[in-house]
């Protein structure tokens, strides 16, 4: 956008927010504002680009107003199979709007829109304007009745039927599973219609899992010809041109076994006055200069999708794999931070600048493990020369790790599903994922770059990417209350600090684990913004992602503004200007990626689960009760990480009510209650590939 159109923006936001107390028409901005007739147009542009984004919203009547002031926000639609849903707001420290089914104004879930608050207290609101859907295409079961041709979606939280015109169904049969291309969107009084695209084949064992879920999330499998010939002419960059020459620091990368795209590596050194810390960053930018198509696709994707055995790479692998990957024993770039610590973990100097590394080693976090926790003595052999750096790094961490604790970052140390894959790609094991020392000392690290990067922009005054975690709803809190006095912890107040408490008072206890679980999900999802208001789960009052650029796009904006800001002392006012603009979109972009991606990489870990289960039905399995509700309970396994569901209405022995009070299944005649935590026998009943499902029936 030319710079006139910038300022005409910045004059019409500036006005609405402190000179206009009402909605304004075209023609009272424009002459308010000083607009030369021959300038209407631009002016006009302007504000349907506002209108847009959702700052300000355009009235029937014709009228320029302030989303905020008129009560709207602006956000994003999660719906629910049962046509409810909530609108998750782009802006900070605003609450969820529920929104009842008939309020929906025919949004479906991952629509950027615009909502109007009807009830502040209930938190309950409608939808008023559509500003971006979110999905064009919608995987389904492919459906004839009669004359009639639906597509019923696989995805829940699409709660309608897509209609396919007689001309428009291909050669889809009753029963396939296809791709249906949206040509109508959904709206008050006629339910969204497409036409057939694809379609799949059938899904006869787990490892095909993998391509219908790909389908279902709309993830971008294949590159562009266009990114795909740039990455070709890329070749490798080992010139020491104002680059810092490290290749002589003792380096490591510490990642899992299977991980190739190798982001970070290590270097440490202790002296008598403290510590000296070098994380070396990958660096991407140094390849993928702005607005190139490498770097639009990176955009578009935002993100690495992560399956097991399998991902979908942010850039191409020339790039994750090979060129910026800091493998060992190779020169790479990179971008590395520096910090000087004393030794009772105080920073006590920091540095960036873009270096060269040599790796020496690529470890495993199960191989320093070995060395560090088991004192393994072939693998402490084989690495001695590197057990001095070891011993130095968990030393750092472990302060650094107290530190962050003290000031109140959470610790949920939830172990997360691992997939463990046979040779033809199907589920062999279903198991929690080993957080060892070795994970630990990485993760600290990591966060404490990302917080010496994010402090140091801020201080400068240039604009940035922030990753920010607001404070928790009370509200959600106090729901949460009846649960965890049933269990015997009595809160006698909510409140931010409320989670340290709670967390100190489950450690240890049987049920820490689901209550843990249950805190995690009351809070409000982490995401990007260019404003910085701090990130609660970490207790940090500044920080970002810089740290994963391979695999995460704001972390290679971060990486552009730090090195134009170091290069030029600075960056210009018309590089200000420019980022202004351009990062609020990327961040939405960015945020709506990551919950995508999270979304794709849960449901394809819930598949392999049910098809590692699909021939266990009628066996007995012990378990653990870690959620009830008025239809059942969700049960976990003990001898898999595996979930399923046993419905109240297959417990025979007696009714059962919900007690919300006690937070228990109780049965009416013989009092026997169920509670969160405790051990359980159940059968296989069913397991259904279709719907993802697992169904539990008491032994």
């Amino acid at each position: 956008m030319p710079p006139l159109d910038l300022r005409y923006k910045d004059a019409v936001l500036n006005f609405l927010k402190s000179k206009s107390a009402r909605p304004l028409r075209f023609r009272e901005l424009a002459l308010t504002l000083r607009v030369q007739k021959k300038n209407y147009k631009t002016l006009k542009r302007v504000l349907r680009s506002l209108v847009a984004t959702g700052e300000i919203y355009k009235t029937k009547a014709g009228h320029y107003g302030l989303s905020r002031e008129m009560n709207l926000i602006t956000g994003f639609f999660e719906g629910h199979r049962d046509g409810y849903g909530f609108v998750i707001s782009d802006k900070p420290d605003e609450r969820d709007i529920f929104i009842p089914p008939r309020k929906t104004a025919g949004a479906m879930s991952g629509d950027r829109i615009v909502a109007r608050v009807e009830n502040a207290l209930r938190r309950e609101g409608s939808i008023i304007r559509i500003l971006e859907r979110g999905r064009k295409r919608i995987t389904g079961e492919f459906v004839r009745e009669g004359n009639a041709y639906y597509v019923r979606p696989k995805n829940r939280k699409f709660p309608f039927y897509i209609f396919i015109g007689p001309k428009c169904k291909g050669k889809a049969q009753s029963g396939d599973t296809v791709v249906a291309e949206l040509t109508s969107y959904p709206d008050a009084g006629r339910p969204p219609q497409g036409k057939i695209v694809k379609i799949m084949p059938p899904v006869t064992e787990a490892s095909l899992e993998t391509a219908m879920i790909i389908e279902e999330y709309g993830l971008p499998l294949k590159f562009p010809a266009a990114v795909l010939a740039e990455a070709r002419q890329l070749k490798e960059d080992t010139s020491l041109k104002k680059r810092k020459d490290c290749r002589g620091l003792l380096t490591v990368t510490i990642d899992g076994e299977t991980a190739k795209d190798f982001d970070d590596a290590i270097s440490i050194s202790q002296s008598e006055s403290g510590f000296r810390l070098h994380v070396h960053i990958a660096d991407v930018s140094s390849y993928v200069p702005w607005d190139s198509s490498l770097d639009l696709e990176a955009r578009k994707r935002g993100t690495s999708v992560y399956f097991p055995g399998s991902v979908i790479p942010m850039l191409p692998e020339k790039l994750s794999n090979n060129l910026c990957s800091l493998v060992p024993k190779k020169d790479r770039p990179a971008f590395t931070v520096e910090m000087k610590f004393n030794h009772s973990g105080a920073m006590i100097g920091k540095s960036f600048y873009p270096s060269m590394i040599n790796s020496n080693e690529r470890m495993t976090y199960t191989s320093v493990k070995k060395i560090l926790v088991d004192h393994d003595q072939e693998e402490t052999a084989r690495y001695d020369y590197l057990l001095e750096s070891f011993r130095s790094m968990e030393a750092l961490a472990g302060i650094l790790r107290k530190i962050r604790m003290k000031r109140g970052s959470l610790d949920f140390d939830l172990p997360e599903p691992e997939v463990i894959l046979d040779i033809q790609g199907n589920p062999e094991a279903i198991c929690a994922s080993e957080r060892n020392l070795a994970h630990m000392i990485i993760e600290e690290f990591m966060i404490t770059a990302n917080e010496a990067v994010a402090s140091h922009l801020e201080k400068v005054g240039l604009p940035s990417l922030y990753r920010i975690h607001e404070k928790p709803d009370t509200d959600k809190l106090d729901e949460l209350i009846p649960i965890f006095t049933s269990l015997g912890f009595r809160i006698k107040k909510t409140g931010p600090g409320t989670f340290q408490t709670i967390l100190k008072k489950i450690k240890g206890s049987s049920e820490e684990s689901i209550l843990n679980i249950l805190l995690l999900r009351s809070l409000k999802q982490a995401k990007y913004l260019p404003e910085n208001i701090g990130h609660f789960g970490l207790a940090s009052s500044c920080y970002t992602h810089f740290t994963s650029p391979i695999r995460r796009y704001p972390d290679l904006i971060v990486h552009r503004i730090l090195r134009e800001s170091l290069e030029r002392k600075g960056i210009s006012d018309a590089k200000r200007k420019e980022l202004d603009k351009l990062l609020p979109d990327i961040a939405v972009q960015s945020s709506k990626t990551e919950r995508t991606a999270e979304e794709a990489e849960r449901e394809i870990v819930n598949a392999m689960r049910v098809w590692f289960m699909k021939d266990k039905v009628g066996d007995n399995f012990d378990g653990i009760i870690t959620g009830i509700n008025p239809h059942g309970l969700k049960i976990q396994l003990n001898d898999f990480f595996v979930e399923g569901f046993l419905n109240v209405s297959t417990m025979s022995d007696d009714y059962y009510r919900f007690d919300d009070r006690n937070y228990r299944l109780i049965g009416r005649r013989n009092k026997v209650s169920y509670r969160l935590g405790q051990k359980i026998q159940v059968r296989i009943e069913k397991v259904n590939t279709e719907e993802r499902s697992i169904v539990f029936g008491l032994v």
